[in-house]
């Protein structure tokens, strides 16, 4: 069903980098709103999918790129809001840490300011961090300097690992668990995180918008618990219905591991993303007790046990049939059982 139209209707939001994983649950959460959308992507002609998630009109994709600044301003003229949400886990070709996360929060700042906007959103992650090691989040921490530098009431949502059907976390390592007898766990599966479903996520940038504030807060946005990266792997090992042996891996030989996997297309694993995981990824007190998380927003938050299952079971034996096909099972065995009581009943 169509959204219905509201308040919102005279309002142009423009999403950067609005057709991905993230983008489009936002895209969906602001159409539901009733705010009219003008997506910005690279290739607007790989965007399609994004229009049947409002009314027709409603949402309309265009071509930007943060490293071409003045495609960023044709993208957010005349815009109540400016979202940007684009990012990389690992550097290729143009496409550096510096140039995306660094200068591009820089472009769609001064472009979000050009077109008088009201509210600037930057999306970074929970570990930026101006000293840290890894070079993801150095520049996720400079792209939030620059933007706050730039755009008055800035305001930066830092978000723990982003689930839901599309994630490149439960399905990455739920795929592997299809086709490898073991899965690895980084620095002995020890890091924390705090899992957020990107629903929910969603729904509190678009309450944000609602709110009409330009407050230059820093959110950071996390589920209701907390697990350790080695729970993780046993919960989607789990919720798959695999066994799988988990093996420890030291840091400094996932290093050595890194500099060989991250040559190859994909990057299963980069040295930087090692480094990451050298840090736990959850929401800091000082967030929670000042209000700066979804629970301050008014929001509950979703936790794994709730959504995952949802869209891990095709990675089962049988897909969405391996729940029955064990119940299957156990019945059979039940009435073998019984069978057998009665052979032996004088």
């Amino acid at each position: 069903m169509a959204p219905a139209v509201n308040g919102n209707s005279h309002k142009l939001v423009t999403v950067i980098g609005g057709s991905g994983f993230l983008g489009r649950h936002i895209v969906r959460a602001l159409a539901k709103d009733g705010y009219r959308i003008r997506v910005a992507v690279r290739r607007p002609d790989l965007a399609g999918h994004v229009q049947p998630l409002g009314r027709v009109g409603q949402i309309v994709p265009v071509q930007a790129n943060v490293r071409y600044p003045d495609s960023i301003d044709a993208a957010c003229a005349s815009a109540y809001a400016v979202i940007n949400l684009v990012g990389i886990l690992h550097p290729g070709g143009s496409q550096t840490f510096d140039s995306v996360h660094a200068q591009g929060a820089e472009a769609a700042a001064h472009a979000a300011l050009r077109a008088r906007a009201a509210i600037f959103i930057q999306m970074s992650a929970l570990g930026a961090d101006p000293g840290s090691p890894s070079a993801y989040a150095r520049t996720k921490a400079e792209g939030e300097v620059r933007a706050r530098s730039t755009f008055p009431g800035t305001i930066v949502i830092r978000p723990s690992i982003v689930f839901g059907p599309e994630d490149a976390f439960f399905n990455r390592f739920a795929a592997m668990a299809r086709i490898s007898p073991v899965l690895p766990l980084i620095g002995g599966g020890r890091t924390r995180f705090q899992p957020v479903f990107v629903g929910d996520v969603a729904d509190a940038i678009a309450k944000l918008l609602d709110r009409g504030l330009a407050d230059s807060r820093v959110y950071e946005f996390g589920g209701p618990e907390i697990y350790s990266f080695r729970e993780l792997m046993r919960f989607t090992l789990r919720t798959v219905m695999r066994r799988r042996l988990l093996l420890p891996v030291p840091f400094g030989i996932a290093g050595i591991m890194a500099s060989i996997l991250q040559l190859f297309p994909g990057s299963l694993l980069t040295q930087d993303q090692v480094l990451l995981l050298q840090r736990d990824n959850v929401v800091s007190d000082q967030a929670a007790n000042e209000g700066r998380t979804l629970k301050g927003l008014g929001l509950v938050p979703r936790d794994i046990e709730a959504i995952v299952p949802s869209y891990l079971y095709r990675y089962r034996r049988a897909g969405q049939f391996t729940e029955i096909e064990r119940r299957l099972e156990n019945l059979l065995s039940r009435g073998i059982d019984t069978l057998r009581g009665r052979d032996r009943t004088p």
